[in-house]
């Protein structure tokens, strides 16, 4: 076996592996970009901060099923394990990879110099140093290995030297790849017969049972069968806000997102059943409403792959590990369709529900009130993506207006939202537009979002990723409003509003002055025409629309 250098092993086994883009901030692994530029067609995005690049490094995992990878040398090392947060919570298939120190300069108080691993201990499943270049090929196969596996999530690897100077040594290394762990998931375990059994009796057997689809079943792929599943035992079915995409909003059996991030109708369906079949969530607290919804003590079985996360929150009547698809797909194929007849009544009670709170937010979501109200932006969003869009949601009031108001229209539509950080879902659009560059990627963000990595237009600019960018702008954080009024007994200063209110900014000319499209809204009206614009346009797109300070999301209904 000849000699051959880290940085051609790192090309080599990176392009073999099918990743076609790495988000990074310099100076990192050089020799092996410069070997991925002379022989492979692996697109090196630099962005303009290592946060950023782990969020396009997760949005891209997400859309792609195969990890995302993000790189930083070691003085950005701590940022980049910042932004693995999100991905860790989300369950994604991040590969972030730093510089690290140098064994002759430990403690010798070397310029820039920390030590960067425990940082990643807390957001990874795998957090490893490479100091020997013969450790290339196996740590980067390992790195796969971990990521996809099982429940799925970041991986670290730390190469020795500040840049990863470390690829530049030479050594005799076998650089094949494992393809099985391309993606996600590599495998899929089969459930134990005998508790996919007891699970299946005790579901036909209820009158009121509702299923929960996770976050799990979206990585498993399992929505369709869920759908099926649900339609022959005629079964409504909720999600958590990570795995919206299980079942479209337009079928009859949908009540829409459950929990904190929520529609009024998923939560009052999950309190009124008398069985709650989660499959493939780990039943958190977002989910769950912080474990009100449903109740403690409510009856309950479990599908998911990880056995730690069965019967975590709520004491289960049966539990089934396994992949998802897998369990549902069998428990799909024995089901009794007979059984669905005694469930007429609770679904329709469902279908009420659903029916009564579009009735109670109608006013709302076609308001043509200016400055625009955000049900109006959520049900223009609806009514104007295309089939086949791909959706990427930030978090805080983001979360909580799409998470209640948007309805995806198809099967083939996709939903991906922030798992924590504000200003997640602009870098994460951009990196998913990568992973998927002949489907729409759409990011409902506020100005808050936008804010903390506007500088990625120009990333987007430069590396001409198209992205649309939707934004929510009431020049404020005003999640923090209700908040603050509570602190200030009801009736807040103007020294408080300086605690959440932002200047009032057009995004839309600060796009065109990096050379995006920016399109600003000012009429309800607009909005439709401009999601049309910026999709056909096929350029970085932001659309700023103007929209009222006070106006909040809808706090969470317990009952």
């Amino acid at each position: 076996m000849a000699k051959t250098t880290g940085a051609k092993v790192m090309a080599r086994m990176l392009d073999a592996y099918g990743v076609t883009h790495i988000f990074h901030v310099p100076a990192i692994l050089r020799r092996s970009m410069a070997e991925m530029e002379a022989s492979t067609k692996i697109n090196r995005v630099r962005t303009h901060g290592e946060k950023s690049a782990a969020y396009m490094a997760d949005g891209y995992a997400r859309a792609s099923r195969k990890p995302g990878v993000c790189m930083a040398q070691t003085v950005g090392a701590l940022n980049l394990a910042a932004g693995l947060r999100d991905a860790w919570l989300a369950k994604s298939p991040v590969i972030a990879m730093t510089g690290g120190r140098e064994p002759q300069t430990k403690f010798r108080k070397v310029y820039q110099q920390v030590d960067d691993i425990p940082a990643f201990d807390g957001v990874t499943k795998f957090n490893a140093t490479v100091d020997s270049v013969e450790r290339f090929p196996d740590m980067v196969r390992q790195a796969f290995r971990t990521a996809v596996s099982g429940s799925p999530g970041p991986v670290h690897l730390q190469f020795r030297g500040n840049e990863g100077q470390i690829d530049l040594e030479e050594a005799e290394m076998d650089d094949t790849v494992d393809v099985e762990f391309m993606s996600v998931p590599p495998f899929r375990p089969e459930p134990d017969a005998a508790s996919l059994a007891k699970a299946l009796a005790i579901l036909q057997s209820a009158e009121r049972p509702v299923i929960v689809a996770g976050g799990g079943a979206r990585w498993s792929m399992a929505g369709p069968a869920i759908v099926a599943l649900a339609e022959k035992l005629q079964i409504p079915v909720a999600t958590s806000h990570g795995g919206k995409d299980a079942i479209p909003a337009t079928h009859p059996l949908s009540v829409g997102v459950v929990g904190t991030y929520s529609r009024g109708a998923a939560n009052q369906v999950v309190l009124e059943a008398d069985l709650v079949f989660f499959v493939g969530t780990e039943t958190g607290g977002m989910t769950t409403h912080f474990w009100k919804v449903p109740k403690l003590g409510t009856r309950s079985i479990q599908v998911d792959i990880d056995p730690e996360a069965l019967g975590r929150n709520y004491r289960l009547d049966a539990a089934v590990c396994g992949d998802a698809r897998v369990a549902i797909e069998k428990m799909l194929a024995q089901a009794d369709s007979s059984t669905a007849s005694r469930r007429k009544g609770w679904v329709d009670r469902a279908r009420r529900h659903v029916g009564d709170w579009y009735q109670q937010y109608s006013e709302l979501l076609s308001s043509d009130a200016v400055p625009i109200r955000p049900e109006r932006i959520c049900s223009e969003l609806s009514k104007n993506l295309p089939d086949d869009a791909f959706v990427v949601c930030d978090t805080g009031h983001a979360g909580m207006w799409m998470g209640g108001m948007f309805d995806l229209r198809t099967p083939q539509q996709s939903y991906i939202r922030c798992a924590g950080h504000l200003g997640w879902a602009f870098p994460a659009a951009l990196g998913a537009k990568c992973a998927v560059p002949d489907r729409p990627v759409v990011c409902f963000t506020g100005d808050g979002g936008l804010w903390y990595h506007i500088g990625e237009l120009e990333t987007a600019v430069r590396w001409n990723i198209p992205a649309v960018i939707v934004v929510n702008d009431n020049h404020s954080g005003n999640q923090s409003k209700h908040g603050y009024d509570v602190s200030y007994g009801g009736k807040q200063t103007e020294q408080a509003r300086e605690l959440w209110v932002f200047r009032d900014i057009n995004f839309a000319r600060i796009a065109e002055d990096i050379g995006a499209l920016g399109i600003r809204v000012d009429r309800p009206g607009d909005i439709g025409p401009a999601i049309e614009r910026g999709l056909a346009s096929g350029r970085p797109t932001v659309i700023d629309i103007a929209t009222d300070l006070e106006a909040e999301a809808p706090f969470a209904f317990v009952g």
